[in-house]
């Protein structure tokens, strides 16, 4: 029995390690990302996005990214933003870059309709671009995607419409990173058909995917999730289900699987701080 146990784990390791083979083996075959640096911006735009009013909505993982804004700062004198944690438009005078909390954890419809209330409510009067994220935790495998989708675009539509003068920037989902341990590969063996370990990263790369048809080359899209799955030298973080390539979190980014580290931080505030400059 023993012999035929230790004959089984030899066999499912080696299975194993032939699906990690198949699933990883496409990396290579990626189109290495390129993202644009600090230094390819001048100055004269440095100077112009201080002058500009900018609301930011989030939770934790815009935390980070603010945190990774100030940790750039602090090494580039060119950049000199006014951060404030607030949501009073009366705060928002001058050059202005204003952030704080929308909704709940786990509930995106919440985070649109705090969104839609601080913007209804004064900022959109005032600030020369705004936009809020979801959090990884706000998509997962149960979620109705394409319904939050939906209610994300036809809400921010009435807000675009509404007020002209602001621009609205949307963002992908962040990701987390995706587990494949040698329970995952028996669960792909047996043919299961939910793998907690990718859905709630195959639901993130749905909203993402709807975003950008919707979006891309339109108005102005901020992709965290593509930052957050590139590595330093520009491959890609991936992991295929039912055929599909699905994108996933940089562990080298992360310190519990899904917040970002000091690396990941700075290098997302690093893009996100180049869109905002490059933004007319």
């Amino acid at each position: 029995m023993k012999i035929i146990k230790t004959l089984v784990l030899l066999l499912s390791a080696f299975i194993a390690i032939s699906l990690i083979s198949c699933d990883r083996g496409g990396e290579m075959t990626q189109k290495i990302v390129q993202f644009p640096s600090i230094t390819d911006v001048p100055a004269s735009k440095w100077k112009a996005l201080a002058k500009k009013k900018i609301y930011f909505g989030h939770r934790s993982v815009g935390n980070n990214i603010i945190t990774g804004i100030v940790d750039l700062m602090k090494e580039n004198d060119q950049i000199k933003l006014n951060i404030v944690e607030t949501t009073d438009p009366d705060d928002i005078k001058g050059g202005f870059f204003a952030h704080s909390k929308v909704g709940e954890n786990g509930n995106p419809r919440s985070k649109i309709e705090a969104f839609k209330g601080f913007v209804e409510e004064g900022i959109g009067g005032k600030a020369d671009i705004a936009y809020f994220k979801f959090c990884f935790a706000d998509i997962k495998a149960e979620t109705n995607v394409q319904r939050v989708f939906n209610d994300y675009m036809s809400t921010v539509s009435r807000l675009t419409e509404k007020f002209p003068d602001t621009i609205f920037v949307h963002f992908t989902v962040p990701l987390g990173t995706t587990k494949t341990s040698w329970k995952t590969w028996i669960k792909k063996l047996m043919g299961k058909k939910e793998i907690w370990e990718y859905d709630h990263n195959v639901a993130r790369n749905k909203f993402n995917d709807l975003l950008k048809k919707e979006y891309e080359g339109k108005e102005p899209i901020f992709d965290l999730a593509k930052i957050e799955s590139t590595y330093a030298d520009g491959r890609a973080e991936t992991f295929t289900r039912n055929g599909h390539v699905f994108y996933s979190l940089v562990p080298d980014y992360t310190h519990d699987g899904a917040h970002l580290n000091e690396l990941g931080r700075k290098k997302a505030a690093e893009q996100l701080l180049i869109l905002l400059a490059n933004l007319n």
